[in-house]
């Protein structure tokens, strides 16, 4: 504002005052630090970390140092040089998990502007570090590089790149791990990326399936996981596995405690997958029914959709029976 008050006033600041007047006041000073600061991330190991740190700090403070980052395609590499696996101080990881914790951090922090993400998901050692961090890092480094996953993978584009380069299994192996303080990260980084149907067939290969079912069981982040096991539900080999884990049960009692209409339509909508693929599995309903009349309570009482799909299943075993005594 400044700027632009003093030229249309031409009124002309001085050339060391500020190198850009749409990086809401960075001075070149702030610049010329920021490229310093990157410039020792390639330096001793002491510099490294206290530059580190102050990446960190910078980047969540100030908006504006995130946009610096996407001035030069160097810029996130040398973020990055310390945790890079093609150096030769790979042991820095294990010995230093306070240097990962702040590399990790600022890529988060310079991730969440819309312009970056693009910028780190295609730099050739980011999503590596990343994968190295959920394998290795601290609960908070961990939690952190789910997080930063979660936010690059807004973009489509980035949602491939993430999925080809391996970093479901990680996010698979610390959903099961479990860490309270990991599960929002790692539960929204894994739905965001299995909205692509690629990623989709990948985390059911390595597993989702059978860890998102034990955490249910377990009535550990509901909510998030029944989200995502709807989704999985389109997935024909996602269908198998849960008539294999015997996850018809199971959902019926989530619908019978839950509150939450949104859970209620995810469950009907995996029951509705599972029981039309596999004929073995009306057993359950019809017992349930006996029992505690889950579906009739949900066709009266949910919403439009789940009300849908609760009469279609209802429909299905009134038939069933009809034909059981026609013959």
């Amino acid at each position: 504002m400044i700027v632009r008050w003093c030229e249309n006033r031409g009124i002309k600041l001085p050339d060391h005052t500020y190198f850009n007047g749409e990086d809401e006041g960075l001075t070149r000073a702030d610049r010329d630090h920021f490229l310093e600061l990157l410039n020792n991330m390639s330096s001793t190991l002491p510099e490294q970390k206290e530059a580190a740190k102050k990446l960190r700090l910078l980047t969540k403070r100030i908006p504006s140092f995130r946009t610096l980052f996407g001035e030069s395609t160097d810029a996130v590499p040398q973020l990055l040089s310390p945790l890079s696996r093609t150096k030769p101080g790979t042991d820095i990881v294990r010995n230093h998990p306070d240097l990962q914790e702040d590399v990790i951090t600022t890529l988060l922090n310079l991730s969440i502007h819309d312009s970056n993400k693009m910028l780190v998901a295609e730099t050739p050692t980011a999503i590596p570090v990343l994968i190295q961090a959920l394998q290795s890092g601290t609960i908070a480094t961990r939690s952190n590089a789910a997080a930063t996953l979660f936010t690059l993978s807004a973009l489509d584009s980035n949602k491939a790149v993430i999925g080809k380069s391996g970093a479901l299994k990680p996010l698979i192996d610390l959903l099961d791990e479990g860490h309270p303080s990991a599960m929002k990260d790692v539960t929204s980084a894994i739905f965001s990326l299995c909205i692509l149907h690629e990623n989709k067939v990948r985390a059911v290969k390595e597993g989702a399936v059978s860890v998102i079912l034990n955490k249910i069981v377990c009535r550990i982040h509901v909510d998030e996981l029944l989200s995502i096991l709807a989704m999985l539900s389109t997935n024909q080999k996602a269908i198998e596995e849960m008539g294999e884990l015997e996850a018809v049960p199971t959902i019926l009692s989530v619908i019978r405690e839950t509150s939450c209409p949104r859970n209620k339509e995810n469950c009907i909508a995996i029951l509705y997958s599972i029981c039309f693929n596999d004929r073995s599995k009306w057993k359950h309903l019809r017992e349930d029914e006996r029992m505690h009349r889950t579906l009739s309570q949900l066709a009266r009482n949910g919403t439009s959709r789940a009300m849908r799909k609760a009469n279609g299943l209802l429909e299905r075993l009134d038939r069933a029976v009809n034909l059981t005594h026609t013959a």
